[in-house]
């Protein structure tokens, strides 16, 4: 289930490789692709290497797995963060559709994104890291959403999460489970051995129920 490489840069080298795969698929399915970022450490070497990929950029559709409710200037926003690192250079004509919406509370800007995510049909590529609490996207244990955003049949693909939980514990925007399992591929990044004893316990963590669905198909890729 674990797919392990020797460093930082050879994980961030296969995750590319992936992504770029799934886009082209899409493209080359119907004209277009879609590729759900997500925050954090890990990622951010593969959007620099996705970056400065020569690609058909016009043609995908960028969002996110998740943010925190928070201006774009801050550094806890994952918007910041992919338009700092993904879309630029080769990937700067891509388009971006943001969670963050200029809205009074997360749940209003989850309700704008809402339609518009589910307009794109799924993703061609999701890209997910995890907490060690075992959190993907912003579904996070303790959240008093949870259960909501964890509903594999619920009707949203987006909810407001309050603040009060997650690190840190500011009000976020998170795709639910529902929406995660449209993608047609996903990849969870992840380090160090903290981590992966998580995903290899079990134990009903929002990341194990992501791992144990057989609707979409699901690659955890770690190093030390």
């Amino acid at each position: 289930m674990i797919e392990t490489f020797p460093d930082s840069d050879a994980l961030a080298d296969a995750a590319v490789d992936a992504t770029l795969d799934a886009l082209g698929w899409g493209i080359t399915e119907r004209g277009w692709a879609t590729l759900a970022a997500t925050g954090g450490r890990s990622p951010a070497p593969v959007y620099d290497r996705l970056a400065r990929a020569v690609f058909d950029w016009r043609h995908v559709t960028v969002t996110l797995s998740d943010d925190r409710f928070v201006p774009v200037t801050s550094q806890d926003s994952n918007e910041r963060l992919v338009r700092e690192r993904l879309l630029v250079d080769q990937a700067d004509v891509a388009d971006f559709l943001p969670l963050r919406h200029d809205a009074p509370d997360p749940e209003a800007s989850a309700a704008i994104a809402d339609p518009k995510l589910r307009a794109l049909g799924g993703f061609d590529m999701l890209l997910l890291g995890m907490g060690e609490d075992g959190h993907v996207a912003s579904l996070i244990p303790g959240s008093p959403v949870l259960a909501a955003g964890m509903d594999p049949h619920g009707p949203r693909w987006a909810i407001g999460v309050p603040a009060g939980v997650g690190s840190p514990p500011v009000a976020r925007i998170t795709l639910t489970l529902h929406a995660l399992l449209m993608a047609r591929r996903t990849l969870i990044l992840i380090s160090g051995a903290t981590k992966r004893a998580i995903v290899e316990t079990g134990g009903g963590l929002p990341v194990h129920v992501l791992l144990e669905q057989a609707k979409s198909p699901v690659r955890v890729l770690w190093t030390p």
